[in-house]
């Protein structure tokens, strides 16, 4: 067999084709880069640098799994190869697998030209699994060691922000933006605290950003997003939804969501999980209690649940974890899952229970017996859950259909909800997790804690000693002053639940009501107030 060769890039700059394929690359001309990458691969199969350039083009159009396994490839048949190494490393973590992102991080160089980049991906990872104080440290010292990308500011904000510490990430973002006034992420960063409120001459500069010629899509649709709350603290409703409206049809036009396939989806979910079905797979899963799912709408008042709860000393708040999303996708590969689901023997059921529960030890810090997974799309594997772990508890975090739709087109998520991008995909989505959460209630009666967003906010202490005693947790005080606790918050609502419960985001969709047709019409009877 013909031997790997570590990478050379001299020859690599030479070689036409490969000179070609990065030239389609840099200009995100996708279509004529795979050809050329997987022909040459052909002819020369252990072209190492061919391989990661495939395995770029993999993840661009969000096809993780194969990114990964070219870069395994790469890095198998040359173990020196270190932007490979550092690139799979970064695979992992958008995959959600924090310890195999740093298992492979261990593996790179400490004294190379990648070392600064390594360390800034490494503070992200360690962030991801909450270890934030070595995150900062490894930020801080990124930042110490000369002039940083404008982008490691913005990740240093970010961590910041996550532990509480808001004035910082503030001067963090203002550096990043210091270095790169045009960078939109900062700008939406910033707007994201929602204690933010931007002075005229921010709305100036981020106008002013808008008119650069050339401007990064991303940049575009960020810049959008944060004019969009700028002008909607000045009550200039128009002019605000104008900017929501034009952010929103930028990452609608990349991520598509196909909401018939999602509704026939949901249609297939109810029909496969009927009461017999049910019944047939009863208490065979993992035993664990461990898990607290909280689950339903993103913005629907999860995260203020998850710091009720997670004040009280036998649980542990952690994050909106990727694990059980990921083990239905090692489960079924095909995508076929609720298939795959219905042949799962008893065996493999407990089996899939404790990997979640292994996978999960790693966002484990105070040896509290209860913990929360609070990833709000999970609501489409409620039966999954049900099977795998059946003595999980579960809440549907629940708000009313208007503020919330409103409030998750307002919002650009960093990752995922393509269908948050249309109100009329909004509306549809908001009734398929209704009817399905309908359905679960049905099949299993009181299996699930419903928590509605608004009586919470109108008897707090009613609702929350409610929801222990559903929970089967004593009554703690420290649940009611959840606001004083200094536990790292790691989603858009983390200054929000710093606050005592109040009613500021009720009814926000109001003053927008005459261009949210699209959104009542697909709510129907649900848009009823």
């Amino acid at each position: 067999m013909t031997a790997a060769r570590e990478p050379d890039f001299a020859t690599a700059r030479v070689n036409p084709i490969l000179m070609e394929a990065a030239l389609a690359l840099h200009d995100n001309r996708l279509s004529d880069a795979e050809p050329l990458l997987k022909n040459h691969l052909k002819r020369d199969p252990f072209d190492v640098a061919a391989i990661r350039m495939l395995a770029e083009l993999a993840g661009r159009i969000g096809r993780m799994g194969d990114a990964e396994k070219l870069l395994r490839r790469a890095v198998e048949l040359a173990p020196g190869f270190v932007a490979a190494r550092s690139n799979l490393a970064l695979v992992l973590y958008r995959q959600g697998d924090a310890q195999a992102a740093l298992n492979q991080l261990a593996l790179l160089p400490t004294h190379d030209d990648e070392t600064l980049r390594n360390a800034n991906l490494k503070a992200a990872v360690l962030g991801q699994v909450g270890e934030f104080d070595e995150a900062l440290a490894l930020y801080e010292h990124v930042i110490s060691e000369g002039h940083p990308h404008p982008k490691v500011y913005m990740s240093y904000g970010h961590v910041l922000k996550t532990v509480g510490r808001q004035a910082d990430s503030v001067a963090a973002y203002r550096q990043a933006l210091a270095l790169q006034p045009t960078l939109g992420e900062v700008w939406w960063s910033l707007a994201n605290l929602k204690t933010m409120r931007f002075s005229a001459e921010d709305v100036a500069a981020m106008e002013a950003a808008l008119t650069t010629d050339p401007l990064a899509h991303e940049d575009r649709l960020h810049l959008h997003f944060a004019l969009g709350k700028a002008q909607e603290d000045r009550k200039n409703h128009a002019v605000a939804f104008a900017h929501y409206d034009q952010g929103n049809a930028l990452r609608a036009g990349e991520l598509g969501h196909d909401r018939e396939a999602f509704t026939q989806r949901v249609d297939n979910a109810i029909a496969l999980l009927s009461p017999s079905f049910l019944a047939e797979r009863a208490n065979q899963g993992c035993a664990a209690p461990d898990p607290i799912f909280i689950l339903g709408m993103p913005r629907a008042g999860s995260t203020l649940i998850e710091q009720i709860l997670s004040s009280h000393s036998q649980v542990e708040g952690t994050m909106e974890l990727p694990d059980i999303p990921t083990l239905v996708r090692e489960v079924t590969g095909d995508g076929k899952w609720l298939e795959k689901l219905a042949e799962l023997s008893p065996e493999a059921r407990v089996q899939l229970g404790q990997a979640y529960i292994d996978r999960t030890r790693i966002q484990r810090k105070s040896g509290k017996p209860f913990f929360i997974d609070k990833l709000p799309n999970n609501w489409i594997y409620t039966g999954f859950i049900q099977l795998i772990l059946p003595n999980a508890r579960i809440i549907d975090a629940r708000r009313d259909a208007m503020d919330c739709c409103f409030s998750n087109f307002r919002q650009h998520f960093a990752r995922g909800q393509a269908f948050s991008y249309r109100l009329t995909d909004m509306g549809q989505y908001y009734r398929d997790y209704v009817r399905f959460m309908d359905h679960i209630d049905a099949m299993l009666p009181n299996r699930v804690i419903r928590v509605q967003h608004e009586d919470l906010l109108d008897d707090p202490e009613g609702e929350i000693r409610r929801l222990l005693k559903r929970l089967d947790l004593p009554f703690e005080e420290a649940c009611l002053s959840f606001h004083t606790s200094v536990r790292a918050v790691r989603t858009a609502s983390s200054e929000q639940v710093r606050r005592p419960i109040n009613r500021d985001g009720a009814g926000q969709w109001k003053p927008y009501e005459a261009w949210l047709g699209p959104l009542k019409d697909a709510l129907g009877t649900l848009a009823i107030i």
